[in-house]
């Protein structure tokens, strides 16, 4: 246990060392802050989702950053849709393809309204299939062309691609997930078996860990199932340690394994600002229509 508050320190650092960074100003439909598009390029994208929302209501918005400064892509990608809020009200069909030019990053956000068009699986495909490619040749326009003209025929129900060669990718989603369970796994059995202020407190320290790591490794779904497994079955395990007698007599055993030498841990960090120095409201006649997103997509790097 002497090695328990170095470990907390280290969790904690790794969360606190970065700002988030900014949101910026919706401008239109194709937004390249990172210059990485030519005005041919923005121009005919523009056209095309204009038609596309004018036909169907969905809005799908482009958005290229120079970097995440540190940021987690999915946290910050999610920060950009609740910002925009993207999609119609009621039907939350938005849909943001994201492109982090320093970071070499892609997501594609997908409105809840839409993931049945646009589930986790077809939005990795459209990323490893259409967009990366052409991104590790160079060719910006060309990948966020491709990926933008994929995701609407996927919502239009005429994108066909399969998933082949991707047993790279999956080793390492295993091998990651892997690491999550051993390292977040090892917090989770003593937040579990401890009492008082260590234990409520590992509780709610370890509650982002379990949102950040599956929602990006396994995908919305899953990762949701793992959290509410995660909170609910320490809800019960302190039901059973508090109640049954089988339960008293474990938790006092464990108690005195797991028992530190006093004092608590201090988690006084910083907050998390979401503000940014540009504007996130809509402007120039376009804005987003009040839909909701709930971290349905896929991310990639090239």
């Amino acid at each position: 246990m002497r090695l328990l508050f170095p470990l907390l320190l280290a969790l904690t650092l790794v969360t606190q060392t970065a700002a988030p960074a900014e949101v910026p100003y919706l401008s239109g439909r194709v937004n390249d802050y990172a210059g990485m598009l030519t005005q041919q390029t923005v121009a005919e994208l523009e056209a095309a989702l204009k038609a596309h929302e004018d036909s169907t209501s969905n809005q799908v918005v482009v958005l290229t950053i120079p970097s995440l400064e540190g940021e987690v892509l999915e946290e910050y990608s999610i920060r950009v849709v609740e910002a925009w809020k993207l999609g119609q009200k009621g039907k939350d069909n938005g849909v943001l393809l994201l492109v982090v030019r320093d970071d070499r990053a892609v997501r594609i956000e997908v409105g809840n309204g839409l993931e049945g068009d646009l589930p986790d699986i077809t939005c990795g495909i459209i990323i490893r299939k259409e967009i990366i490619p052409h991104f590790k040749e160079g060719d910006f326009n060309r990948g966020i062309r491709a990926g933008v003209y994929a995701i609407l025929a996927a919502i239009g129900g005429s994108y066909t691609a399969t998933d082949q060669g991707n047993g790279e990718e999956l080793w390492a989603k295993a091998a990651g997930f892997l690491i999550f369970l051993v390292v977040v796994g090892v917090f989770t059995v003593i937040a579990v078996f401890t009492q008082g202020f260590q234990s409520w407190f590992l509780f709610f320290f370890l509650i982002p860990f379990y949102v950040a790591f599956p929602f990006a490794i396994l995908g919305a779904t899953p990762g949701i199932i793992l959290l509410s497994l995660y909170i609910s079955g320490f809800l019960l395990s302190k039901v059973w340690f508090a109640r049954s007698e089988q339960g008293k007599r474990l938790r006092k055993k464990l108690t005195r394994q797991f028992a530190t030498s006093g004092g608590g841990f201090a988690s006084g960090g910083r907050g998390w600002s979401s503000s940014g120095g540009w504007s996130s409201s809509g402007g120039g006649g376009f804005s987003g229509g009040g839909g909701s997103f709930s971290g349905g997509g896929a991310s990639g790097r090239w």
